[in-house]
C-alpha cells in the first residue's frame, strides 16, 4: 500500500505538468487570422483557422491578422510641380495576402507599409500640378495605389485602395484662385453676350432684306409698334410720321403758293 501511495504521489505532479503543457500547446486561430509556424527557428508552414497544436519550446506560432487595415497618412506640406505649396493627407487600405512573407521578409509590416505610403505620397504629389491635384483626384489615387502596391508586394502586402482625402492651400493661393475664377466667368459672360449680339445682327439683317422686298411689311410692323405703345401707361407717346406723308404736305404747300 505504501508503494502504491508513493507512486500516486509521484505520478500526480507529472500528470499536472502534462496537462499544463497540453493546455498551453493548444492554440485557436480565428477565421481572419493565419498562423506562421516556426520550428527550431525555421519557417515550417502556415496554419489555417481552427484549433491547432503547437509544441512548446521547439515551435513558435506568430498569428497574422489578414483583415483590411486603414492607415491615415499624416498631413504633409508638399510643393507641387508648378511650385505651389499644399498640405495633403490621405488614407491607405491594405491587408496581408501572404502571411509567410509578412513575417519572414519584413520586420514590422504595418509600420513599413505606413512609411512607404508617406514617401510615395510626397513623390507623386510633387510630380503633379495643382490643377491636376484638384481636378484629377482619381488619377492620382490610382497612381499612388499602383506604386505602393508594387513596393509592398514582396512583403506579402496588398494595397486595396488609396484616397487623397484633403488638400489645403494657403490663403493667398485661395484668393488668387477665386480671382481667376471670377475673371474666367466674366470672360465667358462677355463671349456669350458678343455671340448673342452677333446672332441678333444676323437676324436683323435677314429681316431688313425681307422688308426691303415687301414695303408693306414695314407698314405692318409700324402699326404693331403703335399698338404695343398704346398698351403702356405712358404719358408721352412719340408718334413717328412716314417721310412719304411729309412729302405729300410739302406738295400741297407748293401748290397753294403758286396760286
Amino acid at each position: 500500500m505504501d508503494n502504491g501511495g508513493s507512486g500516486l504521489v509521484i505520478a500526480a505532479p507529472i500528470i499536472v505538468i502534462a496537462l499544463i503543457v497540453i493546455a498551453s500547446s493548444i492554440r485557436i486561430i480565428r477565421e481572419w487570422e493565419r498562423g506562421v509556424l516556426l520550428r527550431f527557428g525555421r519557417f515550417d508552414h502556415v496554419k489555417l483557422p481552427g484549433i491547432r497544436f503547437v509544441w512548446p519550446v521547439i515551435d513558435k506560432l506568430i498569428v497574422i491578422d489578414t483583415r483590411v487595415l486603414t492607415y491615415d497618412v499624416p498631413k504633409q506640406e508638399i510643393i507641387t510641380r508648378d511650385n505651389v505649396s499644399a498640405t495633403v493627407d490621405a488614407v491607405v487600405f491594405f491587408q496581408v495576402v501572404n502571411a509567410e512573407f509578412a513575417v519572414t521578409k519584413v520586420y514590422d509590416w504595418v509600420r513599413a507599409t505606413s512609411l512607404q505610403a508617406q514617401t510615395s505620397l510626397r513623390s507623386v504629389i510633387g510630380q503633379a500640378e495643382l490643377d491636376e491635384l484638384l481636378s484629377q483626384r482619381d488619377k492620382i489615387n490610382t497612381e499612388l495605389q499602383t506604386i505602393i502596391d508594387e513596393l509592398t508586394e514582396p512583403w506579402g502586402i496588398k494595397v486595396t485602395g488609396v484616397m487623397v482625402r484633403d488638400v489645403t492651400l494657403p490663403e493667398t493661393m485661395k484668393r488668387a484662385m477665386a480671382n481667376q475664377a471670377e475673371t474666367e466667368r466674366e470672360r465667358r459672360a462677355k463671349i456669350i453676350n458678343a455671340e448673342g449680339e452677333f446672332q441678333a445682327s444676323q437676324k436683323l439683317t435677314e429681316a431688313a432684306e425681307i422688308i426691303s422686298k415687301n414695303p408693306q411689311a414695314l407698314q405692318l410692323r409700324y402699326l404693331m409698334t403703335l399698338r404695343e405703345i398704346g398698351t403702356q401707361n405712358s404719358a408721352i407717346i412719340v408718334f413717328p410720321l412716314p417721310m412719304e406723308l411729309m412729302d405729300a404736305f410739302r406738295n400741297v404747300g407748293d401748290a397753294w403758293k403758286k396760286q
